[in-house]
């Protein structure tokens, strides 16, 4: 059974070896990205993400099973709120009339265990409450104030959309609907990005001890690509408002052993 998928950030890293998989497996690929893709988009605007949607179920001819967002910023920037969340939440919402009409519907997103990690609380919740002029404001003075505080954005972009998830999980337009919606939350994963900051054997072992990944240290992207694949594959039929963190164990050292114990 052969689908259409929508994939942001479909131009490198995670998103692009989602899109070759998935073509080679005979699927018909939408890629949205900032430059060599089918539509050429910047979702750090409003206007980028509607016209990018707009383009996006043209291109599907009105039909469009899946999307995998994958599209993101890790920079200390106020441009990282309006991408990694703004960028994913709009689109997918403007996507949402085309994708009911399928029989399969599925979404799945690129998260991050950096939503595990320390964050901005203040900016954390304007984004939930879908605040974009608030949650930028926020971002750009951590970002003037300094003293490492930019060091927050990223994580908190990715816990705010790993909390989206759950927000919108059970609503009548997602669960009644039959549309699955969940995330991937991966640790080091050797995009080109990545490879930039661990050119040396020195700057690598700095990376490891940082991140630790016990389970076979550091991945290929194709590791992800597989299971954004299945999240959004016919045979998940129940699995939704999850963040699934794919990171060799490096979610487990953090929590730790008793994730349960919140009921208590």
């Amino acid at each position: 059974m052969t689908r259409t998928f929508v994939i942001t950030g479909s131009a490198s890293g995670i998103g692009q070896s989602t899109a070759h998989k998935l073509k080679s497996l005979g699927n018909t690929v939408i890629g949205v990205d900032i430059h060599n893709a089918d539509v050429i988009a910047d979702l750090s605007t409003h206007g980028g993400r509607i016209q990018a949607a707009e383009k996006a179920i043209a291109a599907s001819n009105n039909s469009i099973d899946a999307i995998i967002a994958c599209a993101g910023l890790a920079h200390p920037t106020a441009a990282t709120v309006a991408v990694n969340y703004f960028g994913v939440t709009e689109f997918i919402n403007e996507l949402l009339p085309t994708l009911t009409q399928s029989k399969t519907p599925r979404v799945a997103i690129t998260s991050s265990v950096a939503s595990i990690m320390p964050n901005s609380t203040e900016l954390v919740e304007a984004m939930c409450a879908n605040d974009e002029g608030k949650a930028v404001e926020i971002a750009q003075a951590l970002v003037d104030a300094g003293a490492g505080g930019e060091q927050l954005i990223y994580g908190s972009t990715k816990r705010a959309i790993s909390r989206w998830i759950r927000q919108q999980c059970l609503k009548p337009h997602w669960a009644a609907a039959g549309i699955p919606i969940n995330a991937v939350g991966p640790a080091i994963v050797q995009t080109p990005m990545v490879e930039q900051i661990i050119k040396t054997p020195e700057e690598r072992d700095g990376l490891a001890k940082l991140v630790p990944m016990p389970l076979n240290g550091f991945m290929e992207p194709e590791v992800v690509a597989s299971l954004l694949i299945w999240l959004t594959g016919v045979e998940n039929t129940h699995v939704t408002g999850q963040t699934i963190y794919i990171d060799g164990g490096f979610e487990r050292i953090v929590r730790g052993e008793d994730v349960w114990s919140w009921r208590e």
